[in-house]
């Protein structure tokens, strides 16, 4: 039976002391004692304990019919199986990816419960992705476990180095989890998951549909003894449903993992690059727009074997961007493009160990968040060059720095499971002393598979660049802001069974200092604000259905998946026309279903109902006015696929919007109609 790789605990972070403050020597004064000492303690303990260090991700091998309880998941600091985790994790396996009628990781994600995707370009070309009634900043992106969240802005964190084809597993956690992942996974935290087969291995996609779309991918994984390697390469383009839509998109990237009998070493390079016309996207007035994103990401785990694990782990990740207000004809009193480029460099070690009372981690964590840029930060004494442009200068930078402990405890009785743990973090933006971020989730199997699961979390978020300095025709940022914090209380019910998953929960999050883009009039610029508080109640019901458990592997449909989630959000800033917080989806109905039509042909079927609360301003094009405020109306959505399947290929033809409506889920723009694409996808094992 083939096993999978799965990899368990969340990832960090490596420093890097280079170009702080375009000096070299800069980072030191702005590191003072506390931050010093905590940089040379996991330094020192990376390079001392490498003989006998750890990875970050600690790995086990389950076979493909095992049950999902015994899945080894990363919602919290030690190794935990999926029936042993007192929180709601969303777990999809390559299974589901494969059947789903998707090109794009994000439109993968826009099916799962209590996920806001608002795109403004399909296909992966730019989506905000929230959890539970949170903005697109409060939500962690992490890959294999390392955390690749942009700090400039939200909107960068999606810009993954591998496509869809790529994923082999993925983890969502729903809610807070600063504990666990640190600062920013303020409502949930998203990990995709790669390199999981353990044979040769080849596959190969290739789709085609209207507009010009195309998109070609080839992944190998190839072991040499101890050293496993995957290797994947994409390209994806589309000439654009609408003027100035269209996009190419190329990724790259490795991952290697060598095994020895002091522990296992993970390697990760990517690479990904994007242009895309930018037609309204970050407002409608300007529908010339257009822009350039390439992402560097690079990072180096250790995982040591033993009854105490260690886990040093560093990492890198540059993002560089172009932004042009006008594609084509400026207008008269427009002088430059935006330029941007984020280096962000972070340490990490976690020590974890079984003993009489439990399972215990500690860990240490170092990040640094540098910016440099002509319209974002603090000014520079000298202009810097920004590479790969012509004439063009970065004139502003900011840096700041992250220091977070971290210590856990489990507890694992008969019936009752008790995870605590709490989070000091200490940020050189804020300038004051430690603040702590505690929590401690429950739960308690009742009867058979029914579970009771409760928790109490508390959270923060940092602002991002873009909230603090970004400046422009229709913003005005605010460096006085203070970072979100928030509460949040939850409870539920979780079954888990071979035939039958499903889980009922209900959730409070007390939100205070909540940052958004805001304004009072129509006229008026947006301002990023401190909304002074924003309380969020929440009820979530997922049920996931495999009738061939009962049955047998003949039995025509394979699996039945509704999700439902609601949210009723206590605003104290009716006053202010939102841009992104106070515009969240009170009602979201997810259906999917995969079946057999005949023999090998079969389809599979998503359909979502979403209505938004909130509004937006109508932008009139004719006039280039703006109007009334509008508020979003509900709609549902249908996308399909029908595939032929053999063991070693599938032929396919799908659509997204399959039912042609016209709809918006973010301000004035247009969403793509119905999309009609066919496809093949080879798998090989050589």
């Amino acid at each position: 039976m083939e096993q999978l790789r799965i990899e368990s605990e969340r990832c960090s972070q490596v420093s890097r002391f280079k170009r702080w403050g375009h000096k070299g020597y800069s980072v030191f004064q702005s590191l003072k004692l506390k931050i010093t000492i905590g940089c040379l303690v996991v330094t020192y303990l990376s390079i001392a304990t490498f003989k006998n260090a750890s990875a970050q991700t600690e790995i086990i091998y389950v076979n493909q019919d095992q049950k999902l309880d015994e899945v080894v998941v990363s919602a919290l600091r030690t190794p935990v199986t999926y029936s042993q985790v007192a929180r709601v994790v969303t777990v999809m396996e390559r299974d589901e990816i494969n059947a789903a009628p998707v090109q794009s990781v994000q439109d993968l994600l826009e099916h799962l419960l209590n996920v806001d995707v608002r795109q403004r370009g399909n296909h992966g070309v730019q989506a905000d992705v929230s959890i539970r009634g949170g903005s697109f900043d409060q939500t962690m992106i992490l890959l294999n476990g390392v955390n690749i969240t942009d700090p400039q802005t939200g909107h960068l964190s999606m810009n993954l180095p591998v496509d869809l084809e790529s994923i082999e597993r993925v983890e969502i956690l729903q809610g807070p989890g600063a504990r666990v992942f640190g600062p920013n996974a303020f409502s949930g935290a998203i990990n995709f998951i790669t390199g999981t087969k353990n044979k040769n291995n080849l596959k190969l996609a290739a789709s085609v549909g209207e507009d010009g779309f195309y998109s070609l991918s080839a992944g190998t994984t190839y072991l040499t003894g101890p050293l496993k390697s995957y290797l994947a390469l994409s390209r994806k383009a589309s000439d654009g449903y609408i003027e100035n839509t269209d996009f190419t998109s190329t990724n790259l990237f490795y991952q290697g993992q060598l095994t020895t009998s002091e522990g296992d070493l993970d390697l990760q390079l990517g690479y990904n690059t994007k242009g895309f016309g930018a037609n309204s996207f970050y407002t409608p007035a300007y529908p010339n727009q257009y822009e350039e994103n390439k992402t560097t990401f690079a990072s180096l785990r250790f995982s040591t074997k033993g009854k105490v694990k260690f886990t040093p782990v560093v990492y890198w990740r540059r993002h560089q961007d172009r932004f042009e207000l006008f594609r084509s004809n400026p207008a008269s009193w427009y002088s430059s493009h935006n330029y941007h480029l984020t280096d962000v460099y972070g340490t990490n070690l976690n020590t974890s160990f079984n003993w009489a009372l439990g399972k215990s981690a500690t860990g240490v964590e170092f990040r640094s968040e540098n910016i440099w840029s002509n319209v974002l930060g603090e000014e520079m004494d000298e202009p810097m060059k920004v590479p790969g442009e012509t004439g063009a200068f970065f004139t502003k930078q900011h840096t700041r720095t992250n220091l977070s402990y971290f210590l856990e405890h489990n507890i694992y009785f008969d019936r009752l499971t008790i995870s605590a743990g709490i989070m000091a973090n200490w940020n050189s933006d804020l300038g004051r002393s430690f603040n702590f971020y505690p929590g401690v989730d429950l739960s308690y199997q009742l009867k058979g598979n029914l579970k009771w699961y409760a928790s109490l979390n508390h959270s923060l978020r940092m602002p991002t660049f873009t909230d603090l300095y970004y400046a422009g025709p229709t913003n005005i940022g605010n460096a006085d802001l203070e970072p979100e914090e928030a509460t949040t209380w939850e409870s539920g019910f979780k079954f888990n069974n071979h035939l039958f998953r499903a889980h009922a929960s209900i959730f409070y999050r007390k939100g205070t200092n909540m940052i958004d883009w805001v304004k009072q009039n129509a006229e008026d610029k947006w301002q990023s604000q401190n909304l002074t508080e924003i309380n969020t109640l929440g009820l979530e019901f997922s049920t996931q259905l495999y009738p061939r458990v009962i049955w047998s592997e003949d039995f025509p449909l394979k699996s039945l998946k509704m999700t439902y989630g609601y949210l009723n959000m206590d605003k104290s800033s009716d006053e202010f026309i939102s841009q992104y917080v106070l515009d969240n989806l009170k009602h979201k109905l997810s259906l999917t279903a995969d079946h057999v039509i005949w023999g090998d042909l079969g389809a599979s079927w998503s359909v979502s109902y979403q209505d938004r609360e909130g509004g937006y301003l109508y932008y009139d094009k004719a006039n280039s006015t703006y109007g009334e405020e509008r508020s979003y109306s509900p709609f549902w959505l249908m996308d399909g696929r029908i595939y032929y399947q053999r063991p070693v290929y599938t032929l396919y033809a799908e659509a997204s919007n399959l039912l042609d409506k016209d709809y918006y889920d973010r301000g004035n723009i247009t969403q793509p109609g119905r999309w009609l694409r066919v496809g093949v996808k080879v798998n090989l094992d050589l």
